[in-house]
């Protein structure tokens, strides 16, 4: 167990570690001011994944206010970009690219924080937006059985249950790749929030077809977010998956204006686990 100058350290907005599993990923945490290492009950884990700007901090502090109300640890990982080729920025997003396994490493991260706080990591919650949001859903994909609520914000880029196509675009050959099986009755245990801006119309970025993943058949799955996410949420709804959709008005893509929802989303699956 830590020891009172450690946790002196610790408490709150801590600085970024690197990831013993993988040092050239590293995390942030806030723990609640309440948190003791006294205490008997284990605090919840809520996951908070970053978008394509890395603000990884950013994030983990906008969750302050709700890790307070909630006796909730903050996880917020930072995924630098350039690990799989130099400059690039947007593979952590598919979950698994070129042998680097960000599942994994996020799992890693869980684990840590496990030995050194009382924390419980069986299962745990997890958002992202944007480019955030593609992890959140693919990682969904292979670990269902991880996961007390999912938060799936704005992704410009969807992978559908659909056995009938490759991964990226579905999940035909996950098993094949990757020795792990879509399990669909786990999936439909998990409460999932799908959450946009009603102004969230641009498409600049994500119809670019001379991007490094860009995958055929993905224009298909409708030209703004707002639409490629409703295709995701028939999607899932096709497969036996509840999901609370939500449009905020007046927000475009714009990643803070839509933590209300999604804290809310959080304190009712929390609410529904006591």
């Amino acid at each position: 167990m830590i020891g009172p100058k450690a946790l002196y350290f610790e408490r709150r907005q801590t600085t970024h570690f690197a990831c013993l599993y993988d040092p050239r990923f590293s995390y942030s945490l806030y723990i609640p001011e309440n948190y003791s290492e006294e205490q008997t009950e284990l605090c919840p884990l809520a996951v908070i994944v970053h978008g394509s700007m890395r603000n990884s901090q950013q994030y983990r502090d906008a969750f302050i206010d709700y890790a307070e109300k909630t006796n909730t640890i903050i996880l917020a990982p930072l995924f630098p970009g350039s690990i799989t080729a130099p400059w690039e920025s947007d593979s952590y997003k598919f979950v698994r690219v070129d042998g680097v396994y960000f599942d994994k490493i996020l799992l890693a991260m869980v684990d840590e924080v496990a030995d050194r706080f009382k924390v419980k990591t069986e299962k745990f919650l997890l958002h992202g937006f944007s480019g955030g949001g593609q992890f959140s859903h693919r990682f969904f994909y292979l670990h269902p059985d991880r996961l007390l609520g999912v938060s799936i914000g704005a992704p410009g880029n969807i992978t559908l249950l659909d056995s009938y196509k490759p991964w990226y675009i579905g999940v035909g050959d996950l098993e094949s790749r990757y020795q792990t099986p879509v399990l669909l009755s786990e999936m439909q245990k998990v409460p999932i929030l799908m959450v946009i801006g009603k102004e969230d119309t641009d498409t600049w970025m994500i119809n670019d077809k001379n991007a490094p993943y860009w995958i055929n058949d993905l224009e298909n799955t409708g030209e703004t977010r707002i639409e490629r996410l409703r295709t995701l949420k028939n999607n899932y709804e096709e497969n036996g998956i509840h999901v609370q959709y939500e449009m905020i008005d007046g927000v475009s893509h714009e990643a803070f204006k839509v933590l209300p929802t999604v804290k809310q989303f959080f304190e009712k699956v929390l609410a529904e686990v006591k």
